[in-house]
């Protein structure tokens, strides 16, 4: 078994599909030390003959591992190459696909980032509306997000909120739960305006209190019973009110973001600019 191996991810595109792909294939092997890099924008035979040679000199005949979702079949070949292991994600898909569908495919490199300005506009516009309402801001205009996160401090309200707009294209809105609201079990009159809109973020007092001692060691804030009694209390205030809970403990952004459009039944194609990386 080898002890460690180099990956390396070629793209045509941005390189996110390859590298999503890969690390989601190599996370699967924890006894194993990967070390990774990332080549996007290949768009050529000499710059992939140029990489080529990088990696065989870096690796030293250690048989590296390349994961690509290069499109152009010329520039793909440059990285058949005996001394690596190459995963072709388009060869072995495409392949198959277009004999599914007796059809033939485009063939033509990051295709789907030629998007057309009308969903450039929606997505910028999403990302805006998401920094111009983060953590509390700008309550009066609520009424134009189509999801409104509510947590406690340090439950991923933002993060989540930023993938939303950034990656689905929603505006989003979130909201902390401070000590003014749970204490009297409260939520402000804007939010139970829009909470068909809400969904409260929960995790569990164990992650929390690992979250905030980070940023506040041994502070009162940051004590598993403050955490503990926290999260309890925004929990009664969403069933109180009826919005939907999400857990955030061991999940990935992606996954909370995912399960958040489903809860408000907002699931749809993304459209982001690296659908074909």
């Amino acid at each position: 078994m080898w002890s460690s191996k180099d990956v390396y991810y070629i793209s045509d595109s941005t390189g996110i599909l390859a590298t999503n792909l890969g690390q989601a294939l190599i996370c699967q092997f924890p006894e194993i030390n990967f070390h990774e890099e990332k080549f996007p924008f290949v768009l050529n035979i000499e710059e992939a003959k140029k990489i080529l040679n990088y990696i065989l000199k870096k690796s030293a005949g250690r048989r590296p591992l390349i994961f690509s979702t290069i499109m152009t079949k010329e520039i793909r070949a440059v990285f058949d190459a005996p001394e690596v292991e190459l995963f072709d994600a388009f060869e072995f898909f495409m392949t198959r696909l277009e004999g599914c569908l007796e059809a033939k495919a485009l063939g033509v490199p990051g295709f789907s980032r030629h998007i057309d300005n009308l969903t450039m506009a929606k997505r910028v516009e999403a990302i805006h509306f998401c920094l111009e309402h983060d953590d509390g801001v700008n309550m009066h205009e609520l009424d134009e997000a189509e999801v409104i996160l509510l947590g406690v401090s340090r439950s991923g309200k933002t993060p989540v909120s930023v993938y939303l707009a950034t990656q689905m294209g929603m505006k989003s809105a979130n909201f902390p739960l401070t000590s003014e609201y749970l204490k009297e079990y409260l939520l402000p009159e804007e939010i139970i305006k829009n909470k068909k809109r809400a969904i409260g973020l929960t995790t569990t007092p164990e992650v929390l209190h690992n979250v905030r001692e980070k940023r506040y060691a041994d502070s009162n804030y940051a004590k598993r019973s403050t955490c503990s009694e926290e999260i309890q209390t925004a929990e009664t205030i969403f069933h109180n009110h009826q919005i939907p809970i999400v857990s955030t403990a061991g999940k990935s952004i992606e996954e909370i973001a995912t399960q958040v459009s489903q809860e408000l039944g907002l699931s749809r194609k993304p459209t982001s600019l690296n659908e074909r990386s």
